[in-house]
């Protein structure tokens, strides 16, 4: 897991055709907004979220994020520990978001 801020964030996001965002809010949380082409998966929902990691692909890269940056640097450290590799985590999370949000 690596801690990325905003910028570093996007920046190396943008770089990579490997990538996959993956939100970890609720779906309340969610329904207020969020970063474009994310993919959902709720970490207070722990079954779900399990189920859900689970199921993904562990050679991507996950860009984690949540409202501000403690739930998806939980995520990251839970994906890494079921065998991803190749997780970064948002600092600040979405809640400091200055890009495109899509509501």
């Amino acid at each position: 897991m690596a801690d990325l801020t905003q910028q570093q964030w996007r920046e190396q996001l943008a770089k990579d055709d490997n990538a996959v965002i993956l939100d970890v809010r609720t779906k309340a949380e969610v329904e207020e907004g969020y970063i474009p082409n994310a993919e959902h998966l709720d970490i207070m929902n722990a079954g779900s979220f399990m189920e859900g990691a689970k199921k993904m692909d562990p050679s991507k890269n996950y860009y984690v994020y949540c409202k501000a940056g403690g739930r998806s640097a939980q995520a990251c450290m839970i994906l890494n520990s079921i065998g991803y590799n190749s997780t970064y985590n948002l600092m600040g999370g979405f809640s400091q978001w200055d890009g495109e949000t899509t509501i």
